[in-house]
């Protein structure tokens, strides 16, 4: 079992309860529109987490497939879509392993359920790359992508010299050691993982090479979607993206 897994099986009981989970209602709408959903679309929930965003849209009659590396986080999403009436696929697995050639009409990856997150083994930019490859693969030509994305720009006016001498902030792989052992249970093994961030034109190029046409880059920080310029300062960046037209 990796880090991230085992944190988010940890994690998954309390996860609703984070302050940037409390947006789902005005995000959903962001998602149908700037996805361009219709009736009974396919769309991929990439690191579901809970189902917040599945289970809501699921609601609205679309056909919705949400994939997980944690077992626990998924045994929410399955009990909200059951409060919910409601019919989700759920797949347990590795965003970096997951591909549906074509399978899709849109897809989504919000809050660092996939991206940014890695473990001790994983190459700083090899990873998410291959992620962002999947899912163009998986999507229909000009099938919509909305991505969230740690900002860079953020870390790097916050971390010293000092921080990167101490190994607090990985300043060649623009990646920080995350605390995250206040979130897990009382008792838990401590954890030591990195997350990662990147700037506005490096997730644009990421995006490009993967297949995609970039419509833009936005401020994306739980709370504060829009179609506005990104802030230097805050948690995310948001991508919106279209599949290029498959190659024969």
């Amino acid at each position: 079992m990796s880090d991230w897994q085992r944190f988010f099986d940890d994690f998954a009981p309390r996860y609703d309860k984070e302050e940037f989970t409390h947006n789902t209602e005005a995000e959903v709408p962001f998602l149908v529109e700037n996805l361009g959903l219709t009736e009974e679309a396919r769309v991929l929930d990439l690191g579901c987490g809970t189902g917040r965003h599945s289970v809501a849209l699921a609601c609205r009659g679309f056909r919705v497939t949400g994939v997980d590396l944690s077992a626990g986080m998924l045994a929410h999403a399955q009990d909200r879509a059951q409060a919910a009436s409601v019919s989700v696929e759920w797949v347990q697995g590795d965003a970096a392993d997951f591909v549906r050639p074509e399978a899709f009409d849109a897809a989504y990856c919000l809050c660092e359920g996939a991206m940014c997150l890695l473990g001790a083994n994983d190459d700083p930019l090899e990873r998410d790359q291959r992620i962002l490859g999947n899912v163009a693969r998986s999507l229909v030509a000009g099938g919509r992508f909305v991505l969230n994305v740690l900002n860079a720009c953020r870390m790097i006016r916050t971390y010293s010299d000092e921080d990167v001498a101490a190994g607090r902030f990985d300043v060649v792989n623009l990646a920080e050691a995350s605390d995250v052992n206040s979130l897990l249970d009382e008792g838990s093994p401590p954890l030591e993982v990195r997350e990662r961030g990147y700037t506005p034109p490096e997730i644009r190029r990421m995006l490009a090479w993967a297949g995609f046409r970039v419509a833009g880059l936005y401020g994306g920080t739980a709370g504060e979607w829009g179609l506005r310029q990104p802030k230097l300062d805050e948690m995310e960046l948001m991508a919106i993206a279209e599949r290029a037209a498959v190659n024969p």
